[in-house]
């Protein structure tokens, strides 16, 4: 089984992707996840990606997608895989299809998790984290017990920049750009499986996995 997870900042993507991974048994694997295990190891591919992260500059296509093609060639993806935060473009998703069709594989499906912009900066600008301990609280969902305070180890909640509610604007119609061509290139496909990311975490969780089993018979 291969999957495909997109979602913009903040759609509950990592949860659901953990949460997916363990219900059919493959690995979820992130971008960052990748980049991290490549420089672990100190592979080629690892020590190019670590000179572009460490200069602050954008990790080239082809480098992304060695990084990729040595993830996939992993014993833990002989079952199938999750990539969540992989492709970002249409041109990635384009050679992902040919690096599986050159194995003999094909995408199960690719999973859009869907969320109306102005909850999702509501959910992302009402985060609070601990600067200690890193234990996530929400000004409306979530709220610690003494103002600013963490109830875990009693370190001061901070916003990160991230979570601004200007940057995360930002980053949403960053998302949207990007993504656009690549939902939309899904969709022709017949692969796309879009999920309404606004209910709980388990109805999100379990219209995936319904939508997912439907697809495999």
């Amino acid at each position: 089984m291969q999957l495909i997870l997109l979602g913009p900042p903040g759609a509950g993507k990592g949860t659901q992707a953990a949460r997916i991974g363990a219900e059919f048994k493959i690995p979820p694997i992130s971008t960052g996840d990748m980049f991290r295990e490549a420089i672990k190891k100190q592979t080629p591919l690892g020590e190019q990606v670590e000179r572009y992260m460490k200069a602050g500059e954008l990790v080239p296509d082809e480098l992304v997608l060695g990084i990729v093609r040595e993830r996939l060639a992993a014993p833990d993806t002989a079952q199938g895989f999750l990539l969540d935060g992989f492709p970002r473009t249409v041109p990635q998703a384009v050679a992902l299809d040919q690096h599986l069709t050159e194995k003999g594989q094909a995408l199960t499906a690719v999973i859009n998790i869907e969320v109306d912009p102005e909850i999702l900066v509501a959910r992302l600008s009402g985060r609070r984290i601990c600067q200690d301990c890193g234990e996530v609280y929400h000004v409306v969902t979530k709220r610690e017990q003494k103002p600013g305070v963490c109830d875990r180890c009693q370190g001061p909640l901070i916003q990160r920049e991230d979570d601004y509610e200007a940057t995360v604007r930002n980053r949403l119609a960053v998302y949207a750009r990007q993504t656009a061509p690549l939902i939309a290139y899904y969709r022709e496909t017949g692969l796309l499986m879009t999920v309404d990311g606004a209910q709980s975490i388990d109805d999100v969780y379990q219209a995936i996995v319904t939508g997912i089993r439907q697809r495999v018979g």
